[in-house]
């Protein structure tokens, strides 16, 4: 079976490689972590702790094993801990986030890959992130006597039925998982469907409420709302994770409003970091005084704007007083959001206007503001179905919904309050699931280790 994996997989990475080639050039990505991903030629691992292999995709699941391995490290001390992703912006922000572990890129799931991974790690366990299931490294695991965990587990619809049609592969692999940690009941139902064992189910919750901020005051939001020049008058509305043409909503939205609402704030946080350049444009093109993330000084305080010179005068960018002119916030950096969205009164939630399928909203409703997002949120319907039930958010249908929900939030200051505190207590009520999930981990770690024990041959 792992050869004709290696086969198809070749077949796929050959398949696709042209435009794996265009995505290098165009974007930058797919042009490291060559060894590691092609050979499994991945950090080794020289201490004699016993390990844990977190992996996480991309940014969502590096900021999701953030309270996963704070509380790691208050339960189990004498764990160490490595993590492994998949994209560039993934390996970018756990190099950022987590600089005293070792963080690598994850070995493609090719045999030859994954064993010599393993070999080099040794973890006890390997803990993979909401839904990575590698047939490959899964078995490698097993074959090291590494226990296997699915954490914050998650199965939408449209994933459960693609599994269930290849569901005697799908079962074989589910039977050599130790542990599957879901984030409720539907979930939960939907691995039993495919195959997975009673024992090795348990619905622990959501992890992403315990990773929430709820503070407005914690140390990270106030520096960024000094550097932003914000004002205790101003009112901030922020676009987070948005994708095209969502930014352009949000500011349609802000240019209709922000004659009547002079201390309205635009922020705008696109989800990819490939998206920075397209929004900057849109923002030259529309006629407002805008600022970039990464031109803020924090040696000076609130930063300058950049704004072309007026018609008729050189094209080059021109440097005016910050607070003078911008009120619009161009977010030109990866791993802010999450402190950015507690400077925010209104929010709105992108990648829930198109086809992406939505992304975290609780964030924003952590920190008891008035939320919104788009009807495009399978991605989030556990969470969604539970703020919409406490009336702790707003679906906007489309921009011009999007407008008429900040307005009214403009016009009637209880309404977003109370839409924020809801939010708020929601998130409140569902903390947990991560110290849930670290018991769980203890336990098959120390299972794995007696079974290991037991089947060592007598001297």
């Amino acid at each position: 079976m792992p050869y004709l994996l290696n086969l198809v997989y070749l077949l796929v990475v050959l398949t696709a490689m042209p435009w794996l080639v265009w995505q290098a050039v165009r974007k930058g990505k797919y042009r490291e972590g060559f060894a590691a991903k092609l050979l499994g030629c991945v950090p080794r691992r020289d201490s004699s702790k016993t390990c844990i292999w977190l992996h996480a995709v991309s940014v969502g699941e590096v900021n999701l094993l953030c309270t996963l391995i704070q509380e790691l490290r208050l339960a189990r001390p004498d764990w160490e801990c490595v993590v492994s992703t998949t994209t560039m912006t993934g390996m970018a922000l756990a190099t950022k986030k987590y600089p005293d572990l070792t963080v690598f890129y994850c070995p493609l799931d090719f045999s030859w890959a994954v064993r010599r991974a393993m070999r080099r790690v040794r973890p006890r366990v390997l803990g993979l992130a909401e839904l990575e299931l590698w047939p490959n490294l899964v078995r490698a695991a097993r074959e090291s006597d590494a226990a296997v965990a699915v954490i914050n587990g998650r199965l939408g619809r449209h994933s459960f039925d693609g599994y269930r049609r290849i569901r005697p592969f799908v079962a074989r692999m589910l039977k050599q998982i130790d542990l599957v940690a879901v984030q409720d009941k539907t979930y939960a139902e939907r691995f039993l469907t495919l195959g997975a064992g009673c024992a090795a189910v348990h619905v622990t919750g959501s992890m992403k409420y315990d990773g929430a901020q709820t503070d407005r005051g914690n140390p990270t939001t106030c520096r960024l709302r000094r550097l932003a020049g914000f004002d205790d008058e101003d009112i901030v509305f922020l676009a987070g994770s948005t994708q095209d043409p969502e930014e352009a909503a949000a500011l349609d939205a802000y240019r209709e409003l922000c004659g009547a609402w002079p201390r309205l704030r635009l922020v705008l946080v696109p989800r990819h970091p490939d998206r920075f350049e397209a929004v900057a444009k849109l923002l030259d093109t529309s006629g407002v005084a805008w600022q970039r993330r990464s031109q803020l000084d924090p040696k000076k305080g609130p930063g300058l704007i950049c704004a072309k010179h007026p018609p008729g005068r050189s094209g080059k960018l021109n440097l005016v007083p910050f607070s003078a002119r911008a009120r619009v916030l161009l977010i030109d950096a990866v791993g802010e959001l999450g402190a950015w969205w507690g400077t925010a009164e209104i929010a709105f939630v992108g990648g829930s206007l198109g086809r992406r399928g939505g992304q975290n909203m609780i964030e924003p409703a952590a920190y008891g503001a008035a939320v919104s997002f788009g009807p495009n949120t399978r991605n989030f319907r556990d969470i969604v179905a539970a703020m919409l039930e406490r009336q702790a958010a707003v679906v906007v249908a489309d921009p011009a919904e999007l407008t008429q929900f900040v307005r009214r939030c403009l016009e009637e200051p209880q309404y977003a309050r109370t839409l924020g505190a809801r939010a708020k207590a929601m998130v409140a009520d569902a903390l947990g699931a991560t110290e849930r999930t670290v018991r769980l981990l203890g336990e098959i770690a120390e299972g794995r280790t007696a079974q290991a024990a037991a089947d060592r041959p007598a001297a």
